[in-house]
């Protein structure tokens, strides 16, 4: 199973990324942002969290109109998997590729903590190795992780069974408590809480760990 892993100017949690995915098994390839193709026998692509050109402009709207970007879309819509954490979770929304955008936190204030998420669905070749209402510790890092959707968008990704993490306590202010969505075919996961960094005992936590090894598993026998 190949992941391929974006690389913008800022990205700082690539290299987190990229050890999960080859505890759990996966071959791991990095792909900087000027790359105008990815590469080839690719089975999913990772957006890494981090400042991607430094937040300026709006949070992953330059990343967005990266040339690797157009790459990264074509693989979705040609139904590749593709993962997006955090300020990649913001980049999928700038692309186009996942509904809504994040937005300031609700108090204003960066905040960097372990928190708990309930897994909203297990139906995904993310979430499987999870069970259904089970809460897990991840944690997060941002200052705009507030998930925002009109009230038709978000109706239909609750009606779709694709919310994939809730909060347990709203830290940010999102709607309906939504921490992480599926796309439409649930190939494209985004998420603002960091499963990178809960994928090895010396993190402090290992509840990140399902769902690399759940969805490589799901490659590997694809």
């Amino acid at each position: 199973m190949r992941v391929g892993i974006v690389v913008f100017p800022g990205s700082n949690c690539d290299r987190d990324l990229e050890v999960a995915f080859r505890a759990a098994g996966a071959d791991v390839t990095m792909i900087w942002h000027k790359e105008t193709s990815l590469p080839k026998g690719l089975d999913m692509i990772g957006v890494p969290g981090g400042f991607s050109f430094g937040d300026y402009l709006r949070c992953g709207a330059i990343a967005a109109q990266s040339p690797i970007c157009r790459a990264v879309v074509d693989h979705a819509k040609a139904g590749g998997y593709v993962l997006g954490v955090c300020n990649g979770f913001q980049i999928l929304t700038e692309t186009g590729l996942l509904p809504g955008a994040l937005l300031r936190n609700a108090n204003l204030k960066y905040i960097c903590k372990t928190i708990p998420l309930t897994v909203e669905n297990t139906d995904s070749a993310y979430t499987s190795g999870y069970s259904q209402g089970e809460q897990v510790m991840f944690p997060i890092a941002h200052h705009d992780g507030n998930y925002t959707a009109d009230a038709d968008t978000v109706a239909r990704l609750e009606g779709d069974g694709r919310v994939a993490f809730r909060y347990a306590d709203n830290p940010n202010g999102s709607t309906a408590d939504i921490a992480g969505i599926f796309s439409q075919n649930r190939r494209v996961l985004g998420m603002m809480p960091h499963p990178e960094r809960a994928a090895d005992a010396k993190h402090g936590g290992t509840d990140g760990q399902a769902l690399f090894r759940a969805v490589v598993g799901a490659m590997q026998h694809a």
